[in-house]
Formats: structure tokens, C-alpha cells, sequence
């Protein structure tokens, strides 16, 4: 297996802010605060920006426990033509007692299965604190008409093993239409391997229970060195020499980073990792927020101009956009391997 922390001689590649400030703050739509966390994908000309929304009305608690009380996020969504000046269109999904408790950190990607292409919102399902339940990963298929996503309603899952935390989660295709999931069961990421979407969403302990008790064997980047844990963040960009993966890194600092590695189209496998940040928390508002030192990648959209477009929630309350030359990072991929 591919070590996620090769030799600091290999090659390296940063990542360019489009801004010195974030595109979206708190308060970018009605009812709420923090706005972060977002995944992104274009439609019709435009980016759609699909962010986390955290409600008015939350607050710190003084006693242990989770950091903030009454804390619950929907997810908003946004549109552009340029990828920096974004306006609110829709709260897309809104969490109730009675279903989702919270959506966090929705990323969007499009997945063939059966013959068709699937528009996929995964996100992590967060249930009520008094359940006992555990974060597990929701996906929702999408339907695009008339400049706009909407859910479709029948199609909310909760995949992953049953009773075990689970995040994270980003859905691709391989070169052969199999359908993967990496996901990450702290603090490692995971990749589980399945026929179509069907198979995944059907999938049970059958499925689930081999694949815990062989869990090493299905880790693809782990987290060492004082690393506190790794979690994927875009879904993969495909490129001739590999599938781009855009993850999260929790150092010791600690500090959320946004690392790259290189997959393999074939397999899903690790080909290298770049031994550097791409993006690192820099900015007042990167620094400073209700988490502290984070830049956390969510959205990757290659573009025409040959770089991939990046959005990053920040500090758990902004969102950020970047970019990053593909050919650069390929070729410093490359010299990591």
C-alpha cells in the first residue's frame, strides 16, 4: 500500500486564492449565521454552491460537552457566473426532528449506474444528541430543471456500517463503471468497492461486516506522523494520468490542511500523495472563527483554462475559493511517486 507521506524531496504545488476575502460570510442568507463547508458543481453555465448553513441562535456551552448548543445546519444553495460573486437561490434540504437532525458538509458529484448519469449529494447525517446514534453519511440523488437542483425526495439513504461513525464521504467511478466510495472511519480513510449505486444503497452487514473486520486492508491513506486524522474532501478529478483527490488533513497544530493525492483509475488505489499542503489555513478568516485554523476543500470543478476551481469552508463559518494548475500538480504527483 501507497504510504500517505512520502519523502519531502518529492515535488510540490500550492493552491491560488481567487480573494483575499471569503465568497460567502455569515449572514449571506436570511436565518442564518455561519456559512461554510460547501461542495460545488456547474450547471447550465453557472457554479452551484451547495454550503453548509448553520441557524441562527446557536450558542457556546458553558459545560462539557458538544462546543455549541442548539447548533443545526442546513444545507443553501448558491449560484455564479464567475465562481466568486455568489447569490442565494434555495435552502435545498432542511433538517427536522423528525428525519435528518443536521446536514453537514454536502459534496455533489455525478455517478453513472445503469446506463445513466446520477447527480449525488453525500453528506454526513448527523442525528439528534439525545439518540445515542452515531454521525453516519446521508445521500441524496438530485434532479436539475430550470436553473436549479432540487432533492428527489424519495431517494434519501443512509449508507455505510450500520452503528459505527462514518464520514466523509465521496462517491466516483472507476475506468470499468464500478462504482467507489471512500469514506473514513476515524481516523483513516476507506474505500469500498460496489457494482452500481443500487448495490451500494442495498448494501447491509453482509457487505459491511467484512469490510470492518478487514478495515486496514481497505485503507487508503492513513494518518501518521502525529497526524490526527485524514478524511477525503472533493470527489475526484479525473485526469489521463489519474484521479485527483482533494483531502483534509488534522495536524498536531492542529490545523486543518488541504492535501492532494493521486489515484489510481483502475483500481481506486493511491498512486502518491504530495508531501505538502496544497492549502493551508493563512488568512484572518481562515484562523480565526468558531474552529480555529481550517480550510477544509469540499468542491473541485476543472476548468477550460486547464486549473481545477476549489471552494473551502473556513474556520467552520466562511467559504473560500482557489485554484490550482492541473499540469503542476500532476507533474509534482508524479515526482512524489
Amino acid at each position: 500500500m501507497t504510504s500517505s507521506r512520502p519523502s519531502r524531496k518529492a515535488g510540490h504545488a500550492r493552491a491560488r486564492r481567487l480573494s483575499e476575502l471569503p465568497i460567502l460570510a455569515p449572514g449571506s442568507a436570511r436565518g442564518y449565521g455561519p456559512i461554510f463547508n460547501a461542495g460545488v458543481i456547474t450547471a447550465g453555465g453557472r457554479y452551484h454552491l451547495f454550503a453548509r448553513g448553520v441557524r441562527e441562535g446557536y450558542r457556546t456551552n458553558p459545560s462539557a460537552g458538544p462546543r455549541f448548543l442548539d447548533y443545526v445546519s442546513d444545507v443553501l444553495v448558491f449560484t455564479s457566473s464567475d465562481g466568486l460573486h455568489y447569490e442565494f437561490q434555495q435552502v435545498l434540504a432542511r433538517s427536522s426532528s423528525e428525519g435528518v437532525h443536521s446536514f453537514e458538509d454536502p459534496r455533489v458529484q455525478v455517478v453513472r449506474s445503469g446506463g445513466s448519469e446520477h447527480v449525488i449529494m453525500s453528506y454526513t447525517n448527523l442525528p439528534h444528541p439525545e439518540s445515542g446514534r452515531p454521525w453516519q453519511i446521508g445521500v441524496h440523488r438530485l434532479v436539475y430543471e430550470d436553473g436549479r437542483f432540487a432533492l428527489n425526495r424519495n431517494s434519501g439513504r443512509v449508507i455505510g456500517p450500520d452503528g459505527h461513525p462514518d464520514k466523509d464521504a465521496v462517491l466516483f467511478n472507476l475506468r470499468d463503471g464500478r462504482v467507489a466510495l471512500i469514506h473514513r472511519i476515524h481516523p483513516h480513510m476507506q474505500l469500498a468497492l460496489f457494482d452500481s449505486l443500487e448495490a451500494l444503497y442495498a448494501a447491509g452487514p453482509r457487505e459491511w461486516e467484512p469490510h470492518l473486520r478487514e478495515l486496514d486492508r481497505h485503507t487508503i491513506i492513513r494518518a501518521e506522523g502525529g497526524v490526527l486524522g485524514v478524511g477525503a474532501g472533493a470527489p475526484p478529478v479525473s485526469t489521463p494520468e489519474g484521479l485527483l483527490l482533494f483531502y483534509h488533513e488534522r495536524n498536531a497544530r492542529p490545523e486543518y490542511t488541504a492535501r492532494v493525492a493521486l489515484l489510481d483509475e483502475g483500481t481506486g488505489e493511491v498512486i502518491s500523495c504530495l508531501p505538502e499542503p496544497v492549502l493551508r489555513p493563512e488568512l484572518t478568516w481562515e484562523r480565526k472563527g468558531d474552529v480555529d485554523d481550517v480550510v477544509f476543500v469540499q468542491g473541485a470543478v476543472p476548468r477550460p483554462d486547464g486549473t481545477i476551481y476549489l471552494t473551502y469552508g473556513a474556520a467552520d463559518r466562511y467559504v473560500g475559493a482557489a485554484v490550482v494548475d492541473t499540469g503542476e500538480l500532476v507533474d509534482a504527483l508524479r515526482a512524489a511517486a
